[in-house]
């Protein structure tokens, strides 16, 4: 990302207000991002995949009631995955964290997942006890991009067949621009080719054989559809997702967070080709957590900055850490 004067990277811890922990298993290749908001946080979403496997979206409708979230998960194992969010619950309540309703404090979370049953342990998804694990873990934050937490079973290129899948993670980044700080969390598990946009280089897709280089995603789509029963029918073409959130601690509505989320989409689109098929679930959250006053173009314009970087980050940091972890 380029840096102009008034725009600088800063850690994401210095988000106040956000806290993000995360827990995994190497031998399955899963795992669970969770980010916990102390304070609560307004939220909206933007759904572009056909796929999508979520909790909760409906809280981050203007049209529903405008109770904060305490938390954002963001895991692996499919549908089945979304019984991580049990376990952030019964984080959220022994710490008396929830909307108040009177006879107990109901924890408002929301979730989306990746398919990433293809690696590691099909059998072992994320479950209530890695839910609760990653919550412990954001006790001592120290968040890093690679392959952990939600990203642990992340990979790109898989439409050649796994043996050609490129390891890929989680991704971070944030920037600050003023007293506007913007950040992005994301695991990349698309479909599509990845790209640096800076320079239009492709730094992820399926893996040719010889190592010279990369299989184009778009020439096996179009060859896939001339085939149709091919599509219908290869698990490796339906086993993808990005998921992200973008968390700012500008002042913003749920109305004004969901038209952010749809700007930050634009971060996808820049780094990430084919995107927003109906073989992924690509899903972006936006929260706030904070009331500095602040642009919607110029913080929708920052997230899709912020994200389009963290997308790089999710496949370089993975990149030098996949050989200790799984060569893919």
């Amino acid at each position: 990302m380029h840096l102009f004067g008034s725009i600088r990277e800063i850690p994401i811890t210095e988000l106040e207000g956000l806290r993000i922990g995360n827990a995994q298993d190497y031998d399955a290749m899963t795992g669970v991002t969770v980010l916990l908001f102390d304070h609560g946080a307004r939220a909206g979403v933007d759904i572009s995949g056909g796929g999508p496997a979520s909790r909760e979206t409906p809280l981050t409708s203007p049209l529903t009631a405008d109770n904060p979230l305490n938390a954002i998960v963001l895991s692996g194992g499919s549908a089945f995955g979304l019984a991580a969010s049990d376990g952030v619950m019964r984080y959220l309540e022994e710490h008396g964290i929830g909307y108040d309703t009177g006879f107990a404090k109901v924890p408002l979370v929301c979730q989306s997942c990746i398919f990433d049953l293809g690696i590691g342990r099909a059998d072992v998804r994320p479950d209530a006890a890695m839910g609760y694990a990653a919550c412990v873990d954001a006790e001592h934050p120290h968040p890093e991009s690679g392959i952990v937490g939600g990203g642990t079973g992340a990979s790109v290129g898989k439409i050649c067949g796994r043996d050609k899948a490129f390891k890929t993670g989680l991704g971070l980044y944030a920037v600050s621009c003023g007293e506007l700080k913007i950040a992005a969390v994301v695991v990349l598990n698309a479909l599509g080719d990845i790209f640096d946009p800076a320079t239009g280089e492709k730094i992820a897709g399926p893996k040719k054989e010889d190592g010279t280089g990369f299989y184009d995603t778009r020439e096996e789509l179009y060859k896939i559809s001339r085939r149709t029963d091919l599509f219908q029918n290869d698990p490796n073409s339906k086993s993808n997702t990005t998921i992200g959130a973008i968390i700012t601690n500008g002042g913003f509505s749920k109305a004004e967070l969901n038209k952010l989320a749809s700007m930050a989409r634009c971060g996808y689109a820049r780094c990430i080709n084919p995107v927003n098929t109906m073989a992924d679930g690509d899903s972006i959250y936006a929260a706030s957590v904070g009331d500095v006053p602040a642009d919607l173009n110029v913080a929708g314009t920052l997230a899709a900055e912020v994200m389009a970087e963290a997308i790089q980050r999710a496949v370089r940091a993975a990149g030098t850490k996949s050989s200790a972890v799984l060569p893919c």
